[in-house]
C-alpha cells in the first residue's frame, strides 16, 4: 500500500486496525511495524515529514495526531506480539496433530531365511535338525571322518586352532557316556579347534545313537580363508546324513533333486559329477540346473547351463568302524553345502561380505 500522509492520522489509524487484522504470523508482524513505525519509509516518518511543510496551526494539530497514532501503532503491536508469542509452539514441542510416524518393521537376515528355509525342507522328509558345539576336538573333526594327518585340510592354513585345549563339563560328560556306550571308541580329546565343518556333529550323533540315523547339522564353520567376493572366515553349512539298512546312491539323488525343487523351483535339474572327499565313497560334486538362464547358458553359469551347489557321496564304511556301526550291515550317504552359496544363488548377490557388513539398504530387501 502507498503511503500518503495527506489522508490525515484518523484515516491512517483505520488503515492500521484493518492490516493488524490481517497479521497471523511473527513475519507479517515484523513486517507491519516497518511498514508503520520504521526509521524510513514508513507512515509515522511521513507524518513527521510532513510537518516540515505544515502551517503552525497544523504543525499543533497534525503533530498531536500523528505521535498519538504512533503510540497507538507501537501499543497494538506490542500486543499482538504478546499474543503470537503465547500461542507459538515451545522449540521441543510435539505437534499431536501431525499424523503418526509408523514403526520401521526388522526384517530376518538373509542367511536366517535360508537357514529356516533349508531346515524346514529337511523336516518335512523327516530328517532331525540339530547343532553342535563349534569348538571341536581333532578326532571328531578330523579322524573320525577318515582325514590322515597328511590331509591337505588338517593344515594349520586352513584351521583355527586353539592356543589352550579346553575341556569344559559338558564336552567330558558327553565323552565319558560315549566311552559306557561303546567302550571300543576312541577316549575323550581335549577341544583344539573351531571346527571346519558340522560333519562331526553326525559322528557325535552316531556314537550316542544306533542306527536308522536320518539328520542335517546346520552352523556355522571356519577356517582360514581370505574375506574377498565368495570366501569369508566364518560362514554357515548344513550337512545331511542318512544311514540305514539298503540306503543307496539312488536315494541320494532323489534326496538332492527334491531339495533342489524346494529351494529353486519345480524342474530344477540336478547333475552328479565324480568327485572326492575322504569320508565318502564314491564320491560326488552336484550341480543344479541354472536358476537364471535355465540351462541355456549364460554368465551365471559361465555358458554351460550348470552351477555347482555341494558335495556328496556314500558314507565311507572307515567312518562307520570309527563311531561303532558295521560296514557290512548298514550303509548311507552324507551332502554338504554352504548356505551362503544357496543365498547367493538364491538372490543374486554377487558378494558374500554384504552378509557380514550389516548395511540395512542391502538387509531391507528380503523379507520378515
Amino acid at each position: 500500500m502507498t503511503i500518503d500522509p495527506s489522508i490525515g492520522p484518523d484515516k491512517a489509524r483505520e488503515l492500521f486496525r484493518a492490516e493488524l487484522a490481517d497479521v497471523r504470523t511473527d513475519a507479517e508482524l515484523q513486517a507491519l511495524r516497518t511498514r508503520w513505525v520504521g526509521r524510513k519509509g514508513s507512515w509515522v516518518s511521513a507524518f513527521m515529514e510532513a510537518l516540515a511543510t505544515a502551517t503552525p496551526e497544523q504543525k499543533k494539530a497534525f503533530g498531536r495526531g500523528a505521535n498519538e497514532l504512533k503510540k497507538e501503532v507501537e501499543a497494538a503491536i506490542a500486543e499482538r506480539e504478546a499474543a503470537l508469542a503465547a500461542t507459538r509452539r515451545p522449540a521441543d514441542a510435539v505437534d499431536i496433530t501431525l499424523p503418526g510416524r509408523p514403526p520401521r518393521l526388522g526384517h530376518r537376515h538373509p542367511l536366517s531365511l535360508i537357514r529356516d528355509e533349508v531346515g524346514a525342507i529337511f523336516t518335512r522328509l523327516g530328517y532331525q535338525v540339530l547343532e553342535g558345539p563349534e569348538i571341536e576336538d581333532d578326532y571328531h573333526n578330523f579322524e573320525a571322518l577318515n582325514m590322515p594327518e597328511e590331509h591337505p585340510a588338517r593344515d594349520m592354513q586352513d584351521t583355527f586352532y586353539l592356543q589352550t585345549p579346553l575341556m569344559p563339563a559338558a564336552h567330558a560328560a558327553t565323552a565319558e557316556a560315549i566311552a559306557l556306550r561303546t567302550p571300543a571308541l576312541r577316549p575323550p580329546q581335549p577341544l583344539t579347534l573351531l571346527r571346519t565343518h558340522t560333519s562331526a556333529m553326525q559322528i557325535r550323533h552316531m556314537e550316542m545313537n544306533a542306527p536308522p540315523v536320518r539328520l542335517v547339522a546346520i552352523g556355522p564353520v571356519y577356517r582360514k580363508d581370505a574375506l574377498d567376493l565368495t570366501h569369508t572366515p566364518m560362514f554357515h553349512q548344513v550337512e545331511g546324513l542318512v544311514v540305514g539298512k539298503g540306503v543307496t546312491l539312488a536315494d541320494l539323488k532323489g534326496t538332492l533333486a527334491a531339495m533342489a525343487e524346494a529351494l529353486f523351483g519345480p524342474g530344477t535339474g540336478v547333475r552328479f559329477r565324480p568327485s572326492f572327499f575322504p569320508y565318502t565313497e564314491p564320491s560326488a560334486e552336484v550341480d543344479i540346473q541354472c536358476i537364471k538362464c535355465k540351462g541355456a547358458g549364460c554368465a551365471m553359469c559361465k555358458r554351460t547351463g550348470w552351477i555347482e551347489i555341494l558335495g556328496s557321496g556314500m558314507v565311507h564304511p572307515a567312518v562307520f568302524e570309527a563311531v561303532g556301526y558295521d560296514p557290512n550291515e548298514v550303509t548311507g550317504f552324507a551332502f554338504g553345502m554352504g548356505v551362503e552359496r544357496v543365498a547367493l544363488l538364491k538372490w543374486g548377490v554377487e558378494d558374500i561380505r554384504l552378509f557380514y557388513e550389516n548395511d540395512l539398504r542391502f538387509l531391507e530387501q528380503f523379507g520378515l
